[in-house]
């Protein structure tokens, strides 16, 4: 049986850990070649180093995805390494800084947005027109429910989610008669580094899963799974979309 992602050159950024590492570990077990960014370039090689454990292949990068010769650098490094790029994850990101907008720094503002958003934008930018070159692709940029509703404490962070589900849709729109589909995935309250850092105060770990409907928080690899149904061929007709997959959250 063919895999979906047989031979299929894969690139991931934010691929240290959390949401990044396990969907390496998904497409790695669908066939995919996968080059591997991370700003710690140790992580990334780490998630390299468990890929190749389980059979997989991959490389490691280091870059910081604010920075656009960094995003060129790991496009250029794809390429070179693999011969083209079939599908990008655009998954790296930070956290927000709990601070309503009158009370956060701007370099917060700076660090969030310019993570979360123009990384997203820097890194599509130099993606697609590698992608052009081979007749298209598939695109999956990492927004959150943040993305979709507000979230108090978090306005940087909330706006810049906002941000990439925008950007998204309208990427989308641009390139889909070129062959490329833009998608973006939504999660909730996912066991990630962050997160697990956060439950370690009981309190903040009951107001979370709180306002969950399904009454837990979500696994890695459950986002990593929706990730690939976007990426693959089973979502052909699936544009511009942003998918939550938030154990009910956003269904209130």
């Amino acid at each position: 049986m063919k895999q979906r992602f047989e031979d299929k050159s894969v690139l991931i950024t934010g691929a240290g850990g959390g949401i990044g590492r396990a969907t390496a570990l998904l497409f790695a077990e669908e066939g995919a070649r996968l080059t591997l960014v991370d700003r710690n370039e140790d992580d990334a090689k780490e998630t390299a180093r468990q890929v190749e454990r389980a059979g997989g292949r991959a490389v490691s990068f280091g870059a910081d995805v604010s920075k656009h010769a960094d995003c060129e650098a790991m496009v250029k490094e794809a390429v070179a390494t693999f011969g083209r790029i079939d599908v990008a994850f655009n998954n790296a990101g930070v956290g927000g800084s709990g601070y309503p907008i009158a009370e956060e720094e701007d370099i917060a503002w700076e660090s969030i947005v310019g993570t979360n958003l123009k990384g997203v934008y820097l890194s599509m930018k130099c993606e697609i027109p590698e992608m052009l070159k081979v007749g298209g692709g598939t695109i999956v940029n990492t927004a959150s429910v943040a993305g979709l509703i507000g979230e108090p404490g978090i306005a940087s962070y909330t706006a810049s989610k906002h941000g990439v589900v925008g950007l998204t849709r309208a990427t989308a729109l641009d390139y889909i008669r070129k062959g490329i589909r833009v998608n973006c995935i939504c999660p909730g309250a996912t066991l990630t580094p962050m997160l697990l850092k956060w439950f370690q105060d009981p309190e903040v770990e009951k107001f979370v899963l709180g306002r969950v409907p399904f009454g837990r928080a979500c696994q890695p690899d459950e986002i990593g799974r929706a990730v690939l149904f976007l990426a693959s061929d089973e979502s052909s007709y699936v544009v511009g979309h942003a998918l939550a997959v938030d154990g009910g959250l956003t269904a209130q």
